[in-house]
């Protein structure tokens, strides 16, 4: 089996190649290629059996190039973030869909007798006010931010080229994921990580929003899952509708607040500080808060049972990082 991961040098990337490349196979099949591709080298922990690749996803020479040996699964998780797409409107078009577009097509390129199985991440931006309580499965995606309209052209593309019988894709909408490692980046949700991030580092963390506000979250390891099982699962009671919102925890930052207090103390709470941001307050305004995603669930998709084991979660990883 090959494989192909755009966006393999991003937190979730590089762990779902990680979590290939140490299983050595994918839904019990040996994996005998796995091709790395990002705007820069992934750098892997093994060269075995990898191709890294570096290149410019919203250059269809350079897409052609990465479907011409026909991996079986591609996972495309390659985008700008929802802060710098907003920022930057050519570039977030130029990557988050004309990238999208170029993938899908280079795939129809190789012909009827080449069907692989696309794993599209998408997010729940797709979703805008006014919200219901819970967003259910048939809830309208009516986005309020260019990440979120990005995301929702890719996943109409999704579904068409599936129902063409192009490849066989499935979306899944990613809850914002926690605890992410490293440096901030410049998603409008980075203060979700960063807030249990630096405090457990011994840094201060800037809070920029309300503490009554509630957001849809998930760890890496649950996204890794996700993106697994999304390769693997059988696709045919999906139907027509190939994109699936992700089960999550429902949590306001006064509930992650309190969790890091529980696992790591008053201390670690201490170095929260409460810094107003419109811009970010604005575009997380835009974005629901509860979900019921029962078409997942059925579909086997599981999430993390609470938020304390996220931050223990996070807590052991950096652990095994710092050898």
């Amino acid at each position: 089996m090959k494989l192909l991961i755009i966006g393999a040098a991003g937190m979730v990337g590089r762990r779902l190649a990680e979590a290939v490349l140490k299983d050595g196979a994918l839904g019990g099949k040996p994996v005998d290629a796995l091709t790395a591709f990002d705007v820069v080298e992934p750098g892997l922990s093994t060269r075995d059996k990898v191709t890294e690749i570096a290149g410019d996803i919203s250059d269809r020479a350079t897409v052609d190039q990465l479907v011409a040996d026909r991996p079986d699964v591609i996972f495309h998780l390659a985008a700008i973030v929802s802060g710098e797409a907003e920022a930057d409107f050519d570039k977030g078009y130029a990557i988050n869909l004309d990238g999208t577009r170029h993938l899908f097509e280079a795939i129809r390129a190789q012909g009827p007798d080449y069907h692989p199985r696309v794993v599209y991440t998408s997010s729940i931006a797709v979703f805008g006010a006014p919200f219901e309580d819970k967003i259910t499965d048939t809830f309208i995606t009516a986005p309020m931010t260019s990440y979120g309209t990005q995301k929702m052209i890719g996943e109409l593309l999704l579904n068409d080229y599936s129902r063409k019988g192009i490849f066989d894709g499935i979306g899944i909408r990613l809850p914002t994921i926690v605890v992410r490692p490293g440096k901030p980046n410049k998603a409008a949700s980075g203060f979700f990580s960063g807030i249990i991030r630096e405090p457990l580092a011994g840094l201060d963390a800037v809070l920029p929003v309300d503490d009554t506000v509630r957001h849809w979250v998930a760890s890496p390891d649950a996204a890794v899952g996700f993106l697994i099982h999304a390769a693997t699962m059988d696709t045919t009671p999906l139907g027509a509708r190939r994109c699936l919102t992700m089960p999550g925890l429902c949590v306001s930052i006064t509930e992650m607040i309190e969790a890091l207090r529980a696992v790591a103390g008053d201390e670690a709470v201490a170095r929260i500080r409460r810094e107003p941001d419109a811009t970010i307050r604005g575009i997380v305004a835009g974005w629901p808060q509860d979900f019921a995603p029962d078409r997942a669930l059925a579909a086997g998709f599981t999430a993390d049972p609470d938020f304390q084991s996220i931050i223990r979660a996070h807590i052991r990883d950096t652990a095994d990082a710092a050898g």
